[in-house]
């Protein structure tokens, strides 16, 4: 009973968290390894179950919702779906160890790139609004995603805001709606290879759907400023965690 009372707590929170600021994998992933779950299998089965929080989130985010400059919708999905493929396909192909040593390095990055977004969207914008770089860009982070999916959220507010997007619920909305796309083909390969713990993904995909709705339409009532630092402190947070796991 404690198990599973930690992870519908953990699904919980990690579904709000990832509707207004992402990083929700952190949660999940800990309590899955907790309740027994290899660390690999831990995280597909927490991306399967943050999976509903995704799509409540973007729901609630409809009406914000808007692609950066140099990008339409329809592109945004064709590359999350192959971005999120391939992303998977690396995980199934990556041992426990590796994976345990990569994870707080890219959650790191993701964190340090949205600190900087907004600088870097004003020396840059030539270069981050180039329809070229920005596909390429997209493709790049939604890989991470398939492969991780922790700190996705993160990465994906830092690049929307270097390709111009300034508008954060609109960046928000937006995120919520790839994280989606690329969640739903990555978990379709989890299964196919066997990652998923399919208990414990079901034990957790109510709580992440209810605290996913719950959390983007609490973020319409805070400040972009307490946001963004909501943003930057679960990042450097669960960057040190890992670090020290």
């Amino acid at each position: 009973m404690l198990v599973d009372a930690t992870l519908i707590a953990a699904a919980f929170v990690a579904g709000t968290l990832n509707a207004v600021a992402g990083g929700g994998s952190f949660l999940t992933l800990p309590a899955l390894v907790f309740a027994g779950v290899p660390a690999v299998s831990a995280n597909a089965t927490g991306t399967l179950a943050l999976l509903p929080g995704y799509l409540s989130a973007a729901w609630g985010f409809r009406g914000d919702t808007q692609p950066p400059p140099g990008l339409s919708m329809r592109t945004l999905v064709v590359l999350s779906l192959i971005g999120g493929s391939t992303g998977a396909l690396l995980l199934l192909l990556t041992p426990d160890a590796t994976f345990r040593r990569v994870v707080p390095w890219l959650l790191l990055l993701a964190t340090l790139l949205f600190v900087l977004a907004p600088r870097l969207t004003a020396s840059r914008q030539a270069g981050a609004r180039s329809p070229a770089v920005a596909r390429v860009s997209v493709l790049a982070v939604t890989i991470y995603g398939g492969y991780f999916n922790g700190g996705l959220g993160i990465l994906l507010l830092a690049l929307f805001g270097l390709l111009g997007q300034t508008r954060l619920l609109a960046a928000n909305g937006l995120k919520n709606q790839v994280s989606a796309l690329l969640t739903l083909i990555a978990v379709a390969l989890y299964a196919w290879g066997g990652l998923i713990a399919w208990r414990e993904a079901a034990i957790m995909a109510g709580a992440a759907l209810l605290g996913g709705y719950l959390g983007a339409r609490g973020a319409r009532r805070l400040p972009s400023a307490w946001l963004r630092a909501g943003i930057v402190a679960t990042g450097l947070t669960m960057s040190l965690l890992f670090f020290l796991r």
